[in-house]
């Protein structure tokens, strides 16, 4: 099991970004969640086997229809990361 705290930064609100993450999440079967920032990044947290966290995150990379990514940070993190939501399923968390 794999869990990687994500941050990205770019056109990445207003275009979809969190129902668009949540979906491919959810396809995935990945735990975890997504949720807009204040400062405009989008903060997601990604739980599941290694290589489908990584197809996430290369998805991540292009985003929806309208996004553009131009930075994404990535660090590894613990199942502690799952503590604001998503120990069950993929969620969409209020602003932050």
């Amino acid at each position: 099991m794999r869990y990687v705290h994500v941050m990205l930064r770019g056109r990445v609100q207003g275009v979809g970004y969190r129902a668009w993450c949540a979906y491919e999440a959810g396809a995935r079967d990945l735990r975890g969640f997504v949720r807009n920032r204040r400062d405009g990044a989008v903060e997601a947290v990604f739980a599941g086997p290694d290589a489908v966290v990584e197809a996430m995150l290369a998805a991540c990379r292009s985003g929806p229809p309208g996004a553009r990514v131009d930075d994404m940070l990535v660090h590894d993190a613990s199942d502690t990361a799952l503590a604001a939501g998503g120990r069950e399923r993929f969620t969409v968390l209020e602003t932050l």
